[in-house]
């Protein structure tokens, strides 16, 4: 017993050296490979992450603290004093170049290299209005448009998920809102072309490639296809020609036209299957009415810039929907009602557009 208390002490210094000596190496080994990269060692997420919690760590630990910055500083060494007033509200301390005025449809992934995201960027945007009773009518209207046409549908019913039933619904963009309020020129600035269409259009004599093609050729920036002359015909304008590809004016009833090259005469298409090249403003009338008497007011001239395309077609099915979506007043059937606000908006459109031609001419002295 004796023996082994003499023995204890050479055992202790033994490990503490030896102790020592394994700190030692195991420092100048770590310090040696710093740069090694983990992601090539299939090590478990959780124990990277505690690797690099202690890494931070020992490098935290050392005499000379890091220099820090805040967030605000990331990058840089001052924050520049910047002050633009032409930038959006409440961005004016940005600079221009990292402000971007405009956005886009497109739909994208929450995942992966934001370059991968859209295999292919719809060129044109085609929308429309929509309740579940015609969705075999807009199954055939979409169909007509190729991959380079973006599809929305705004849903004035609510029913948005029976709509999954066909393939191309999963890529088309949904909104269910009582009114719409979503193409503002700077969210619909991505697309060269526009459509906005009612959902009772036969489409069966349409091909969205082919009109796009003939809208190019003659240099129409906002036009319509022709409508079949037999069914749901309102003006002459609109009516399809059978002998040409495109027609820009026409003749109407004695008195309707002061001038051959102003609506309904020409520079005129409907408010029903519609196409633009250029962005419109946007208001915040929900119907159309009287709208397309003010679109020449969008292009020059406008008489040469706005027709019909006779050699691709369609029919209005004349199938009333909006209607039902009124409420019953005064013992009058609910689309009285909704009839009665189209023509209240279309006169105040008409008195908004009058006023403000006043304004801007009363600053230069032209009223």
């Amino acid at each position: 017993m004796g023996n082994l208390h003499r023995r204890k002490p050479n055992d202790r210094a033994r490990q503490i050296v030896t102790t020592i000596i394994g700190i030692v190496i195991g420092f100048f080994i770590g310090i040696s490979i710093p740069s090694a990269s983990l992601n090539k060692i299939n090590i478990p997420s959780n124990i990277i992450t505690s690797l690099d919690v202690a890494i931070t760590d020992i490098h935290g630990s050392t005499s000379t603290p890091p220099k820090t910055e805040s967030l605000e500083n990331v990058g840089s060494t001052t924050v520049p004093k910047i002050h633009v007033p032409t930038n959006p509200r409440g961005a004016e301390s940005l600079p221009p170049g990292i402000v971007v005025p405009e956005t886009d449809l497109y739909l994208r992934r929450l995942w992966g290299d934001p370059n991968e995201d859209l295999q292919k960027k719809p060129k044109y945007l085609v929308t429309f209005t929509v309740g579940i009773d015609q969705r075999n009518n807009i199954d055939a209207a979409v169909k007509k448009f190729s991959e380079d046409f973006m599809i929305m549908l705004f849903h004035y019913d609510g029913h948005t998920s029976e709509w999954d039933q066909f393939e191309w619904s999963k890529r088309a963009i949904h909104i269910s809102v009582v009114c719409k309020k979503v193409l503002h020129p700077n969210v619909v600035s991505a697309f060269e072309y526009i459509f906005i269409w009612d959902e009772d259009l036969g489409v069966e004599h349409f091909n969205g490639d082919k009109y796009i093609e003939l809208v190019k050729k003659h240099g129409l920036e906002i036009s319509q296809p022709g409508l079949e002359p037999n069914n749901g015909l309102t003006w002459e304008m609109t009516k399809r020609r059978g002998d040409r590809e495109v027609h820009m004016d026409t003749e109407e009833k004695p008195g309707w036209c002061n001038d051959p090259h102003l609506p309904p005469c020409a520079a005129f298409v409907e408010i029903m299957a519609q196409y633009f090249l250029k962005k419109l403003g946007d208001n915040d009338l929900v119907h159309g009415w009287g709208l397309d008497f003010a679109l020449r007011r969008c292009v020059e001239p406008a008489h040469e810039k706005i027709g019909v395309v006779d050699s691709q077609w369609i029919v209005h099915q004349v199938i009333p929907s909006l209607g039902s979506q009124g409420q019953s007043e005064d013992g009058k059937a609910p689309w009285e009602g909704v009839r009665a606000r189209c023509k209240n908006e279309w006169a105040e459109f008409q008195s908004r557009l009058t006023n403000a031609d006043k304004a801007y001419l009363a600053q230069f002295g032209k009223e």
